[in-house]
């Protein structure tokens, strides 16, 4: 099985971002999971889910929960019609990078159904990847679902604000409260962080990885709905990307 890479932080902190660009300098195949409900991952890659016919996880665990209401196929399980479907009908294959996302809740509850039927379909996923990369939705409450119980690689996008300084130590409880078990843990300023806040990652026993520099032409990208694959190698992101991965000792691909 390949290396598991997470990224988390708190909302606005670029997490998107930084998983979208990450991935272009990894050494394919490579699995990304979207566990943000507004499918921006797809979006930054340039993917179009629905052109393709495909489907968020929601998606079609609503459309399996509705056939059981109407009475089809009721000797199948949920989950094991939802397993098949991870791969046929929620599984986006691209070039290098393949992409499912867990999409906006249909269903009525929480999201622990979704949620589990990806803790239990990742582990299978994953297997036929170098690389399995999570983008996590903001705040801490993704982690208390386990839905990956262990990580080689967890980094943590951090804005200058006090709230995201103490979300450093709000993460390392949770992980440590429900189990999850990881190689290392970085932290990576976003293009907010001034002096102050950078020397401050730099002090707190975590391995600081560097900052993000500020890039006028991502937020273009973004923006116009440009996919982030396709952003100039000399561009301020896709450098200091590449320095985040060094440091952290990825072969970077070229």
């Amino acid at each position: 099985m390949g290396r598991k890479i997470v990224a988390t932080g708190r909302g606005g902190a670029g997490k998107s971002s930084f998983t979208a660009l990450i991935s272009r300098y990894l050494k394919p195949p490579t699995l990304l999971v979207d566990l943000d409900p507004d499918l921006s991952l797809a979006d930054m890659l340039g993917f179009d889910f629905h052109k393709e016919g495909k489907r968020s996880v929601c998606e079609a665990l609503y459309d399996v929960v509705e056939k059981r209401k109407k009475n089809i196929s009721p000797t199948i399980t949920t989950h094991d019609q939802m397993e098949s479907l991870l791969w046929s009908d929620c599984l986006y294959e691209g070039k290098r990078i393949d992409l499912i996302s867990l999409g906006t809740k249909l269903t009525e509850g929480c999201l622990c159904a979704p949620d589990e039927i990806l803790r239990r379909g990742i582990p299978r996923l994953a297997r036929n990847y170098t690389n399995l990369v999570v983008d996590s939705p903001a705040g801490v409450e993704h982690l208390n679902r386990n839905i990956v119980s262990e990580i080689n690689d967890l980094f943590v996008l951090c804005d200058p604000s006090d709230k995201s300084l103490k979300h450093i130590g709000r993460l390392k409880e949770i992980i440590e409260q429900v189990g999850i078990r990881y190689g290392h843990f970085y932290l990576v300023a976003n293009h907010e962080c001034d002096e102050e806040a950078e020397e401050y990652l730099q002090n707190t026993g975590e391995i600081y990885l560097g900052k993000i520099d500020y890039d006028a032409r991502l937020e273009q990208y973004n923006l116009e709905g440009k996919s982030l694959l396709e952003m100039p190698e000399d561009s301020a992101a896709c450098l200091s990307v590449r320095s985040v991965l060094s440091k952290a000792r990825y072969q970077i691909r070229s």
